[in-house]
């Protein structure tokens, strides 16, 4: 471990550097070292072996297994796979072992160069409860907080989780029949997350931004804070959308946030690269939070609005140099908005499956640990990509931003794209009435019926180009039955003439017209107004044009009768392990109890019933898999 300050500082080599994480920040990480001449070396799980990151290190070791506590949790295998390549020096991402002191102790020990803070640091910072002490000693501003339920006073409070992040083993608490269930609660998720199930409580601030500053240091004495990220936009206290600077930032608040940023990182002698996070209040009041030591999933922004390569400074910092005079005199340039693109559906349930087309256009940058082909299972966290803007003005960098992701091209899992897009171009958004709660509050557009007939139609008509090279099928010089097909129970009726394309869906005739058709391309008149519609067929038909995306299933012509659900099944939502099993069959239930506690990419998630009525089967058990749409229990209605 670096020890000291000054110009006597030892220089730590870093020729060789292994990366002990995995996806985008694993392959952000290699992006830096491949500028810098490092060769790279990549560690992987069972589950990643055709992953990207793996393809793009210069060398590659395998751990056994794919659960996190197998692979990317192991610190000694970690290191084994250190020595075995001949690396010098480790980076931990963010995430897993990133924040893990014991683990920063053992990478030094190991005689291998540590790509962040010194281990102490990371453990001052790592308990939340003892963090806030230092923070208080230092004069940062806190929120009053308690460790046991019988201690709090004042509604609404926040249980959250001392060891952890990211949301996990947090709730909101709004009256004292909720809170020892909430408690009890967050234990088990920060236990299961983090491996430690101490959670504390503190105040709860109504409608706050969520406001952090990033922070560099070296070991020469130098502490900086590179302007503030503001991360209000959140869903389940995770982050979706951060923007730099902060909208509602004066000058006056800036220089305030900065100074207790630097204070609260000189409080633990911090070096290297790291994010002091504040609850801002209405009134102009901001409260410490925590201090993540380490990278952030964020910094894209403050990298396009300093200009910095801030992985360059944290290799930089951990071979004894001092920091770059841009980073020590850093400038504001223009605004940067970054949106995290997962695989989750509307209601923020992780999804998977095997990603058949991912396709951004260009002049935003892409963070992104996958690609077309890539398989997005159940054992890691469910972000598929970091997609990120930057413009002269927050209204350019929005725009640029929402018209990337309504552009791009993703088929094969069910992702959150439209939920951003919606939000960037929202008139909250874009007048800036934005706070933690904002998706809460937020109505995403109902989605256009009409648009999906015409997607419809256009699926149909490529899908007839692979019958025929000339016309589509159902061609006749003598009008007589119209070809029909139907995606998802919409009826597609089409039929070519010697005086056009005549169309209808549902019963509703369209006035179109038919300039070319091809089973990848329709380029197609509807109402006047003539559009490209890209689609790609298969199992699943995805659309894609200036209207928008669909994903489209072809009703079977000649449907094979099968054994329907029995009335009453309650099915999972995703993949996932069976937490627990709250019912036996007898039980009475009401609709909006939860029967079934699944957890998948790192997070709970209850299946509740839908009616009151009787648990008649109960269909797994504790510690058991299941697939997405297996039943769990089956709830007879009364």
């Amino acid at each position: 471990m670096r020890q000291g300050k000054g110009p006597d500082v030892m220089t730590m080599p870093v020729s060789k550097l292994l990366v002990a994480n995995r996806g985008e920040i694993a392959r952000r990480v290699f992006r830096t070292c491949r500028s810098l001449g490092i060769a790279t070396v990549a560690v992987f799980s069972d589950a990643d072996a055709s992953a990207p990151f793996v393809a793009e290190a210069d060398e590659a070791v395998h751990l056994p297994g794919s659960a996190p506590s197998e692979t990317y949790l192991r610190g000694d295998l970690v290191i084994a796979a250190a020595h075995a390549t001949g690396a010098d020096a480790l980076h931990p991402g963010y995430g897993f072992l990133s924040e893990n002191a014991d683990f920063a102790q053992a990478v030094h020990y190991a005689g291998l160069t540590w790509v962040g803070p010194p281990a102490e640091a990371i453990a001052a910072m790592g308990s939340k409860l003892r963090s806030k002490e230092l923070m208080r000693a230092a004069g940062v501003p806190c929120l009053p907080s308690w460790t046991a339920p019988t201690e709090a006073t004042g509604f609404p409070m926040l249980v959250k989780a001392s060891a952890g992040g990211g949301g996990r083993g947090m709730r909101i608490v709004r009256s004292a029949d909720e809170l020892d269930e909430a408690f009890e609660g967050a234990q088990r998720e920060a236990l299961s997350a983090f491996g430690d199930g101490t959670v504390f409580l503190e105040r709860y601030v109504e409608r706050p931004r969520h406001i952090e500053v990033q922070v560099v240091a070296d070991t020469h004495g130098n502490t900086v804070a590179l302007f503030e990220r503001d991360c209000s936009i959140q869903r389940r206290h995770q982050k979706v959308i951060e923007e730099a600077p902060s909208p509602a930032v004066s000058e006056e608040l800036r220089a305030a946030l900065s100074d207790a940023a630097v204070a609260a990182a000189r409080a633990v002698s911090y070096e290297g690269v790291g994010t002091v996070e504040f609850v801002l209040d209405p009134s102009g009041e901001f409260f410490f939070l925590e201090m993540n030591t380490r990278l952030q999933v964020e910094h894209p922004v403050t990298e396009l609005v300093t200009g910095l390569d801030l992985v360059a400074v944290q290799i930089a910092v951990a071979r004894g140099e001092a920091l770059p005079a841009e980073a020590l005199s850093p400038t504001l340039a223009g605004h940067a908005v970054e949106a995290r693109l997962y695989a989750e559906d509307a209601s923020y349930l992780p999804q998977t499956g095997t990603l058949s087309l991912v396709e951004f256009p260009h002049g935003v940058r892409v963070d992104s640990g996958v690609e077309t082909g890539s398989v997005v299972g159940v054992h890691y966290d469910a972000m598929l990509a970091k997609v990120v803007a930057h413009g002269a003005t927050r209204e350019e960098a929005s725009a640029r931003l929402a018209d990337a992701l309504d552009r791009a091209r993703l088929h094969g899992v069910v992702t959150n794209r439209d939920l951003l897009v919606s939000v960037l171009r929202s008139s909250e958004w874009l007048e800036n009435d934005v706070d933690t709660g904002f998706l809460d509050r937020h109505e995403m557009p109902a989605p256009s019926a009409e648009v999906h007939q015409i997607h419809c139609l256009a699926a149909a008509l490529a899908s007839a180009a692979t019958r025929t090279s000339a016309f589509p099928s159902g061609w006749r010089n003598v009008p007589s039955q119209a070809q029909t097909t139907s995606y998802d129970g919409v009826v597609v009726e089409y039929d070519q003439r010697s005086d056009g394309l005549h169309a209808s869906v549902d019963g509703n005739t369209l006035t179109v017209r038919l300039w070319s058709a091809s089973p990848y391309a329709v380029d197609l008149s509807v109402s006047g107004v003539r559009r490209r519609y890209d689609v790609a067929l298969g199992e699943t038909t995805y659309v894609d044009s200036a209207l928008g995306h669909s994903a489209l299933v072809e009703d079977a012509r000649f449907p094979v009768p099968g054994n329907a659900l029995a009335a009453g099944s309650l099915t999972a939502p995703m993949p996932g392990t069976v937490l627990r099993v709250t019912v036996a069959v007898g039980d009475e239930v009401k609709a909006g109890d939860a029967l079934v506690v699944l957890e998948a990419m790192k997070m709970e998630h209850g299946v509740k019933a839908v009616d009151d009525g009787t648990v008649t089967a109960v269909l797994v058990e504790e510690g058991g898999q299941v697939d997405a749409g297996a039943v769990l229990v089956i709830v007879t209605p009364d």
